[in-house]
């Protein structure tokens, strides 16, 4: 079927409603967008369904929504797990409740339980809900950190991690096989209630998560730490109520909330994009925290698994740390303080990406523990946890990733914010009572480690043409391996869509050991790095950069260097 069939039977079938009629209707002299919405399906890809709301096969709608929840369920009741039920939960972004009530309503339709949250919740209460309760699976409908106009559909299996190999592939068959969206199933809210198929929870299972982060406090907070002055802003999104219950429950009295970004919004009305990776959303939070002299500001986003943080520097000015440094800082207080305290275990593991800075491979090694390198992407570090409970060859102490996601403890399976906030603030506690101020501790860890920075350069590239370019981009340093950037030499190269290394000296190729993925590396000289991919979540080509200097100046100029040699130059 063409782009322009599909176009016509969605503005006129009955089978889909009247909304949907009237907005496809009123761009039928559009062809550009007409082939926008409809030239694909949107992507069930290997973490679920992300895509700009609106009609259309290639948007995210009930009916999309619905035929990924149909194919779930028919995966479900293949693997015999419909009894066990799945749990949801969904954001403040527009669209979110009504996804996810169609979405309970079809596994209802199915013969499935779903456990829905009576209003929105972080997508790491999601993951912890699904072990607590049992469930074979769970939803969180959310997008994240992308601009108002998207929404989102991730799927987790039962160890509460993001679905992996080789479950993701088998469940977007199941997805794919569907073709006639009658074929979604649905059902009645009152009669699915009534049936003890539509179950909602909500309080205890908050009350059962907090408790699972408060035993995760390794230093009760002092009554000097109890002084840190505490910024917060949820962005408008889900982190407000669990975030502020766990820092007062575990003792920080002095906690100030950004009143103008305090309460749920899915049109983000202060942030044109409520990404903590971006230095603009923290503008009205830095304007609070001077008025009350703050020592830290954090930031969630909407869904609160990312953390964003910003410290005073040596001139007392806001600084936004990078992703790679508030993990660092965090990883470092977790091991220092497990061993002063003798609770470090003798295999404790260290988890970190492919494209998250080297400081994390010297705190591994300063605390002899087993440094485990995965694919971008938190379910690869959720599945190392399932791993080590299964095989006890290792035990998990910390994993991050450089876009700003973390986790500490076992409790989920996936990045958490609210407790990143917790460790962070526990973490800044303990140094303010030594005497020792954020800016200081980051200046130990570059003296005690080296100075390593990291960089990020993204490219949007949108639409038909734009998904092109990045495949040609991709395909054009897989062709024309490069030999030299930023002053560097490249040692070696590797490939994860071909499973390879290349050592560019001796042309000697082995395999990267990981599941295949569109990313290339470039090993360089003197620790330095770079990497290359396309987004999983946005129209992005994404180039990460990592060096490894001598001082803070030095460093950043090597970064500056790498970052902009025309090898790069990809628009």
């Amino acid at each position: 079927m063409t782009y322009l069939e599909k176009y016509d039977l969605w503005a006129n079938d009955k089978a889909f409603d009247e909304a949907t009629h009237n907005e496809l209707k009123a761009i039928a002299n559009d062809d550009k967008e007409i082939k926008d919405r409809f030239f694909k399906d949107l992507e069930f890809g290997t973490g679920g369904l992300r895509g700009v709301i609106g009609a259309g096969t290639n948007r995210m709608n009930i009916y999309t929504v619905g035929k990924a929840t149909q194919g779930l369920a028919n995966y479900i009741i293949k693997q015999g797990g419909q009894d066990k039920g799945v749990a949801i939960a969904f954001d403040s972004r527009r669209m979110s409740t009504e996804f996810a009530t169609a979405a309970a309503l079809c596994l209802n339709a199915n013969g499935i339980k779903a456990y829905i949250f009576d209003s929105l919740r972080p997508t790491p209460v999601l993951s912890y809900t699904v072990r607590k309760l049992g469930c074979i699976a769970g939803i969180v409908v959310t997008a994240s950190h992308n601009p108002p106009e998207y929404n989102g559909y991730k799927v987790y299996w039962e160890d509460g991690a993001q679905v992996t190999a080789p479950k993701d592939v088998e469940i977007i068959g199941e997805v794919n096989a569907i073709t006639d969206y009658t074929s979604i199933k649905t059902m009645d809210k009152e009669e699915a209630t009534k049936a003890g198929l539509f179950n909602v929870v909500g309080k205890e299972i908050d009350d059962s998560y907090i408790e699972e982060l408060k035993k995760l406090v390794i230093n009760p907070i002092s009554e000097e730490g109890k002084k840190l002055k505490i910024v917060y802003t949820p962005l408008h999104g889900t982190g407000n109520l669990p975030v502020r219950r766990i820092l007062k429950e575990i003792g920080f009295e002095n906690v100030y909330v950004v009143k103008e970004q305090e309460l749920p919004d899915g049109e983000f009305p202060t942030v044109s994009y409520p990404n903590p990776e971006d230095p603009k959303v923290f503008v009205l939070a830095k304007k609070l925290a001077d008025e009350v002299g703050a020592d830290v500001i954090l930031a969630t986003d909407p869904d609160a698994d990312r953390l964003g943080v910003c410290i005073r520097d040596n001139n007392n000015e806001w600084q936004l740390l990078t992703g790679n440094m508030s993990g660092a800082i965090i990883a470092e207080y977790e091991f220092s303080q497990k061993a002063a305290h003798n609770e470090l275990p003798a295999n404790a593991a260290l988890i970190k990406t492919i494209v998250t800075g080297n400081m994390s491979d010297q705190i591994a090694k300063k605390y002899n523990a087993r440094l485990i390198e995965v694919l971008t992407g938190f379910k690869f570090i959720g599945e190392q946890i399932k791993l080590f409970e299964e095989t006890k060859c290792n035990e998990y102490v910390f994993g991050y990733e450089e876009s700003y996601g973390c986790l500490v403890g076992t409790h989920a399976r996936d990045k958490d914010a609210c407790v990143a906030v917790m460790a962070f603030c526990e973490a800044a506690a303990y140094y303010k009572s030594k005497g020792i101020t954020l800016a200081d501790q980051v200046n130990n860890m570059y003296e005690t480690y080296g100075y390593y920075r990291e960089g990020l350069k993204a490219i949007t590239l949108k639409g038909i043409e734009g998904m092109e370019k990045i495949k040609s981009i991709m395909e054009g340093y897989r062709k024309d391996v490069p030999t030299s950037m930023g002053g560097y030499q490249v040692l070696k190269f590797r490939d994860y869509q071909a499973d390879t290394i290349t050592d560019l000296a001796t042309k000697e190729v082995t395999k990267t050991g990981l599941p295949k993925s569109n990313v290339l590396y470039f090993e360089l000289n003197d620790d330095a790095w770079c990497a290359i991919r396309p987004s999983g979540t946005e129209p992005k080509i994404k180039f990460y950069f990592g060096v490894k200097g001598t001082s803070a100046e030095d460093a950043q100029e090597k970064l500056d260097a790498l970052t902009n040699d025309p090898v790069f130059d990809a628009e």
